[in-house]
C-alpha cells in the first residue's frame, strides 16, 4: 500500500489525467475483468496495458483466479471521475460554468471526503484504544492506510469479539479474495488474511464472509500466545459462552442468542449432548482441547452442515465455522436407514467404471467389510437447501490404475436414488 496520504493523492492524480486509465477504471467498476478481456475492450497492445496497470498503482487489485477489481482507492477515483464529467456543468455567481481549475479543486474535496469516509469507522475505533499516546496514533494511522473499507467487518471481528489487542500489533492486511460462488447460488464469498506480529507474538488470522456475514475464522500462532485486550476466561465454556455473546452482538443474529441460553445449561467439565428446541449442543472437552457444537435438528433428523462450531487448541479458540445462517432445510424425511443406504450403493458401484491413462477400468473387487456410511444433508435441486443425504465408502481390494482403490457412492435419504459415484484415492 501508498506510504503516505500524499502518495495515495499522487497515484490518484495521475491515473485521472490519462483517458486510457480513466476507461480502465470505468470498465472495473461495473466488474472484475482479466487482463486478456482489457485488452480486448481497450484495443491497445498487451505492454500498453501492462503499463497503464503498474500506473494505476493501488487503485486496482490483481486476485487469485487473475481478475482485476478496483481498491477502495479505486472506488474513490471512479466517484471523482463521475462528479467532474458526468455531473451538470456547476454556475459561477456570475453566471459562467466553472474552470477547469475550479473543477479540479471541487474533484480533489470528493477524494477527500470518499477516503475519509471509507476509513471513519476503523479510524474511529482505533483512536478510542489508543488513548491519546501519540507513538501509536502514528503506527496505527499507518496500519489503516493498507486496510480496505471492505476489510472493516474483519477488523471488527477480531477486535471485538475475538478481543485480540489489535493495538499492540503491527498488522498487514496480507490478501483480500473476492468471488461470487456459483456452487452456492451466486454467494459473494470474501476471504481475508491478515498478519499480527509483536515482539513476543505473531500470529496469522483468516476470515470468511459470506453476503458479508462471517462463515469461518482461524487463527495460526507462528510465534508465543495471542495478546488480548481483555483478560479471558480460565475455561472452555467461559471463553465459548463470552464469545457466543459478543459474536450475537456483532451478527445481530437471533440464533446466537439461542445458542448462548442453551450452552448456559451445561455445568463446567461436563461432555454432553443436550436438545432444546431445533438446537442440538454436543460439548467435548479433553484439557485445553475441545469442540463445542450447536447444530440444527428437527424430527428427529441432525443437519450438520447447519451448524456453529468452536474448536480450541490449548485453551486457546482457534476456529470458528458457522454455516447457519446461511443454510435452510429443505426435508427431514429419512426413509432409507443407513443399511439400505449401503446395499443400494454397493449395488450402483457394481455397474461403475472409470478411465485411467485412456483405458476404461470396469473389473475391480469391492471389499465387503468395511464399508463407511456417513449420514451428511447436502443441497439437491435448490442451493443452500438441506436434504438428508448418505455418503457411502467402500474399501477396494487393492490399488487400482489412476491411484484408485476407493468408490465413493452418495444416496439420497429421502427417496433412495443415487446422486453420484466417484473414485476415490489415498
Amino acid at each position: 500500500m501508498p506510504d503516505s496520504e500524499e502518495e495515495i493523492y499522487s497515484i490518484m492524480f495521475s491515473s485521472l489525467k490519462h483517458p486510457a486509465r480513466r476507461k480502465i477504471l470505468r470498465m472495473l467498476a461495473k466488474k472484475p475483468m482479466t487482463f486478456s478481456q482489457m485488452l480486448e475492450a481497450l484495443g491497445v497492445s498487451s505492454s500498453h496495458l501492462t503499463y497503464h496497470l503498474e500506473n494505476l498503482g493501488e487503485l486496482v487489485s490483481r486476485q487469485e483466479t487473475g481478475e482485476y477489481r478496483l481498491s477502495t482507492f479505486g472506488a474513490a477515483s471512479v466517484e471523482t471521475m463521475k462528479v467532474v464529467e458526468e455531473a451538470p456543468a456547476v454556475r459561477s455567481k456570475h453566471g459562467f460554468p466553472l474552470s477547469l481549475k475550479w473543477r479540479s479543486l471541487l474533484a480533489i474535496l470528493v477524494i477527500a471526503v470518499v477516503l475519509f469516509g471509507s476509513m471513519s469507522y476503523v479510524q474511529y475505533a482505533s483512536l478510542n484504544q489508543l488513548s491519546g499516546e501519540h507513538e501509536l496514533l502514528e503506527s496505527r494511522y499507518a496500519q489503516l492506510l493498507s486496510w480496505s473499507a471492505s476489510a472493516d467487518n474483519a477488523i471488527t471481528f477480531i477486535q471485538d469479539v475475538i478481543q485480540i489487542d489489535i493495538a499492540a500489533y503491527h498488522a498487514t492486511l496480507l490478501s483480500d479474495t473476492v468471488e461470487q460462488r456459483t456452487d452456492l447460488g451466486g454467494v459473494v464469498e470474501e476471504i481475508l488474511r491478515y498478519s499480527l506480529t509483536d515482539s513476543e507474538s505473531k500470529i496469522d488470522v483468516v476470515l470468511r464472509f459470506r453476503n458479508q456475514m462471517l462463515s469461518w475464522y482461524r487463527i495460526y500462532l507462528l510465534e508465543g500466545s495471542p495478546i488480548y485486550a481483555e483478560p479471558q476466561p480460565q475455561t472452555i465454556l467461559g471463553i465459548a459462552g463470552n464469545l457466543v455473546q459478543r459474536f450475537s452482538s456483532f451478527e445481530d443474529a437471533s440464533y446466537l442468542e439461542d445458542m448462548s441460553n442453551v450452552l448456559a445449561l451445561v455445568n463446567e467439565g461436563e461432555n454432553v449432548e443436550i436438545t432444546e428446541g431445533n438446537i442440538k449442543l454436543k460439548v467435548s472437552i479433553d484439557g485445553g482441547d475441545g469442540t463445542v457444537q450447536w447444530l440444527y435438528t428437527e424430527n428427529g433428523v441432525d443437519f450438520l452442515p447447519k451448524s456453529l462450531t468452536l474448536t480450541f487448541e490449548d485453551g486457546v479458540l482457534q476456529e470458528i465455522s458457522d454455516g447457519w445462517f446461511l443454510l435452510k432445510i429443505g426435508s427431514t424425511e429419512v426413509n432409507i436407514d443407513m443399511d439400505e443406504a449401503i446395499e443400494i450403493a454397493r449395488n450402483a458401484a457394481e455397474g461403475f467404471s472409470w478411465t485411467a491413462d485412456g483405458e476404461a477400468v470396469s473389473d475391480f473387487v469391492v471389499l465387503d467389510e468395511p464399508a463407511s456410511a456417513l449420514f451428511h444433508p447436502t443441497q439437491r435441486e435448490e442451493y443452500l437447501t438441506l436434504i438428508p443425504y448418505w455418503e457411502i465408502t467402500f474399501n477396494l481390494d487393492k490399488v487400482y490404475p489412476g491411484g484408485v482403490n476407493r468408490i465413493g457412492v452418495g444416496v439420497w435419504a429421502d427417496n433412495g436414488e443415487v446422486r453420484r459415484i466417484r473414485t476415490l484415492s489415498g
